[in-house]
């Protein structure tokens, strides 16, 4: 199904120029996603079962689905066992940014346990010990960021956690539609992103089709709840839970995300990098 036979039946082909829609389209829409369910599984730091979802390649021209990252180190899936733990890791040149998307543990770093369940998001600095720990019989599920800490950067001195159930709403129409609840931003101690945060699209609603802005922008949608329309350029793709897009940053192929729901929210992590920008040193 593509893209103007959808948006002629709700009066909405007049905000896309035709520019636009003739860029990026066809199968090599595909190449910028990524699907975690479709990857092969890796052992990391002991028993924690990791597979990717998106991984470093070319923006522009991706040698293979999924391979875009330009900024970002890596983005990945992983489950640990019930009653599993990591061995303790330390991360050198990079922070990792986790998402929790079922099960219930822990994560420590010397005197600091933080506990694990549904939609926590813990930011682990650099340079920090830290150990991961299924406390529960059903696997722990989560996504992991992994974000370069550039020369000179000054990473927090302890973990930093968010509990996105409990965060308030900042906005309700960004985009048109789009509620959002911020989880980390660069004052947080981010050190290569600057905004990682959940979007969420009632019923019957869709976000405002938008190009990059600026040619260095990694912009990643990952769905997390609900089956929703993806739409590329001039294609729509069916988003299922686990499937993450990457933004195409050519400065001429809209993207946006459809929730054809009539009754149930869908809901994204989302994660982006805007243009370079001086971390805090």
């Amino acid at each position: 199904m593509t893209l103007r036979k959808l948006l002629a039946s709700v009066g909405l082909c007049a905000v896309i120029s035709p520019c636009a829609l003739a860029q990026t389209a066809g199968d090599r829409v595909d190449l910028y996603f990524g699907d975690w369910r479709k990857t092969a599984s890796h052992k990391v730091q002991g028993a924690l079962e990791e597979r990717d979802v998106l991984t470093r390649g070319d923006a522009l021209n991706p040698p293979k689905a999924g391979a875009v990252l330009r900024t970002i180190d890596a983005f990945t899936h992983d489950v640990l066992p019930p009653h599993a733990s990591t061995t303790a890791t330390r991360l050198t040149g990079q922070q990792e940014i986790l998402f929790v998307e079922s099960g219930q543990g822990t994560a420590t770093a010397g005197s600091q346990t933080e506990q694990l369940f549904r939609n926590i998001a813990i930011l682990v600095p650099a340079n920090l010990e830290f150990t991961l720990k299924n406390t529960g019989d059903k696997p722990l599920g989560f996504y992991i960021v992994k974000e370069p800490t550039p020369p000179g950067f000054r990473p927090n001195t302890s973990m930093l956690v968010r509990d996105e159930n409990k965060i308030a709403i900042s906005t309700t129409d960004s985009h048109w539609s789009h509620i959002v609840k911020p989880l980390f931003a660069t004052e947080d101690g981010l050190a290569t992103l600057e905004s990682v945060l959940t979007v969420t699209l009632d019923p019957l609603t869709i976000g405002q089709p938008h190009l990059s802005d600026h040619p260095e922008i990694e912009e990643v949608w990952t769905a997390l709840d609900g089956t929703s329309l993806a739409f590329v350029g001039n294609q729509l793709r069916r988003q299922t839970p686990g499937m993450a897009f990457y933004h195409i940053p050519d400065s001429k192929t809209p993207h946006s995300n459809i929730n054809y729901s009539q009754d149930s929210q869908v809901k994204f992590f989302y994660f982006a990098f805007y243009k370079p920008h001086q971390p805090r040193q």
